[in-house]
């Protein structure tokens, strides 16, 4: 079988090797079921091959050992290996809970014929090739009541190997997806255990009536009408170092007056700047930037670290595009540090009691449209400490899953205190960014 200079050898079931068929279900949470409607998290790491000279038993060794140490990994996170399911209630209302009913998760082994790690990480632009390299493309979370909810494709280059993710995102945020990849290589390196692990108990408001009820479209094909297709558009990873990060924040900070400004919203503020610029937009135009807040350790009393959910907040600063583009850098991040502020306690439990009694389902066109800019995933999340026992990654890459014009992925840099963003854009605007002066003197060639 071929798709894109993929050919897949095998896709196989992998269960928890200790964890036996439960009834046992995890009621879904507003941060949960707000995610319905869009797509699951894929993100992937990119290998050097751990001695590319010797034969393919070497690499089918290892990736029966990914295999297996990832059944081991599903002991600790069982969830995973469940199903989405769903209850039709009396007022003609949908409740979603996952049902840790051992179905499995999937694993995929594949090869990319001739394809290096340079021809991955030397081009301007990501090639489309790298969607590829992610298994349940096209899915969306509702239908993980049928499909895995966690699928794993490990792909074969030349002289690399490439391990995608894709996980279902009405049962995981970006914290959680990475602490099970990072839990998952402690595992393939000889662990008997994970470090920390996963707290699986839902988190509720007190007196909320669960299961939560959604009003959802009778017709299951409406469901593809609230996802538009996508426009022709293009990646590209931009680097800061670490260097340039403190730049950017000394900046920011002393046309404020202020040191509250983080090094991410100097980041951020750069590049909001720039894809307005290049967007051409007028002065009187309101634009927005909507950034993901995780809210775990906002909440009074915290939720643990490893809470295994998702548990984040949708922040939104809104200016005119005269008044983005006018001022400095330090005025953009301003508005940013300011909405990041807003997201207290107080806030996070009165958004969570209004969206039980009306809920709102995100849709990437409810997100991200011409005027946005949107930001998912972190710097803190520690993408290069996930070692399977052969080396560090060099690259990380997302997937085709939730990408729209204006879709910024943030992940920390190879090198310690840099930073790389994935951009998601428009061919034409990605074009006048890397045209840009004044960005790409902050970005690293």
């Amino acid at each position: 079988m071929n798709m894109k200079g993929i050919r897949f050898f095998s896709t196989r079931t992998v269960r928890p090797t200790n964890h036996k068929e439960s009834a046992q279900r995890i009621e879904l949470t507003p941060w949960d079921l707000q995610l319905i409607l869009v797509d699951g998290i894929q993100k992937g790491l990119l290998f050097l091959k751990p001695t590319p000279q010797q034969q393919n038993e070497m690499v089918n060794t290892l990736i029966q050992h990914l295999e297996t140490s990832l059944s081991c990994t599903l002991d600790f996170f069982y969830p995973l290996a469940g199903r989405l399911t769903t209850t039709k209630n009396d007022d003609n209302s949908t409740s979603f809970f996952i049902q840790c009913n051992n179905a499995g998760a999937e694993f995929t082994h594949a090869v990319a014929d001739g394809v290096t790690v340079a021809e991955i990480l030397k081009p301007v632009y990501v090639p489309r090739l790298v969607h590829s390299f992610f298994p349940l493309n096209g899915v969306h979370n509702f239908e993980g009541t049928s499909k895995p909810l966690l699928a794993v494709q490990v792909t074969e280059l030349v002289d690399g190997i490439f391990v995608g993710c894709t996980i279902n995102h009405v049962v995981v945020d970006g914290t959680t997806f990475w602490h099970f990849f990072n839990s998952w290589s402690e595992i393939s390196r000889g662990s008997n255990h994970v470090s920390n692990p996963p707290f699986l108990q839902r988190w509720f408001l007190d007196g909320i009536d669960c299961p939560i009820r959604l009003h959802l479209p009778q017709d299951e094909q409406l469901f593809n009408k609230f996802i538009p297709p996508p426009p022709p558009l293009q990646e590209r990873v931009f680097h800061f170092t670490k260097e340039k990060i403190a730049g950017l924040k000394a900046k920011a900070n002393a046309e404020i007056g202020t040191d509250r400004i983080s090094s991410l919203q100097a980041i951020l503020a750069h590049l909001w700047q720039a894809i307005i610029r290049s967007r051409h937009l007028g002065s009187d135009q309101a634009v927005n930037y909507r950034l993901l807040v995780g809210v775990r350790p906002r909440l009074d009393p915290p939720l643990p670290s490893h809470y295994f959910g998702n548990a984040l907040q949708v922040g939104t600063a809104t200016l005119k595009a005269g008044e983005l583009l006018e001022n400095g850098i330090g005025y953009a991040a301003w508005q940013m540090n300011q909405m990041v502020a807003l997201q207290t306690d107080e806030t996070i439990r009165n958004f969570l009691e209004s969206w039980v009694k009306e809920p709102k389902l995100f849709t990437l066109g409810n997100i991200i449209n011409k005027t946005a800019v949107a930001t998912g995933s972190s710097p803190r999340f520690n993408v290069y400490g996930t070692d399977f026992g052969w080396g560090r990654p060099v690259a990380v890459r997302s997937g085709a899953g939730n990408k729209s014009d204006g879709k910024l992925t943030v992940f920390p840099g190879v090198e310690e205190g840099s930073v790389d963003v994935e951009a998601c854009l428009s061919a034409q605007t990605l074009e006048a960014i890397g045209d840009d002066a004044e960005f790409m003197e902050a970005v690293a060639i």
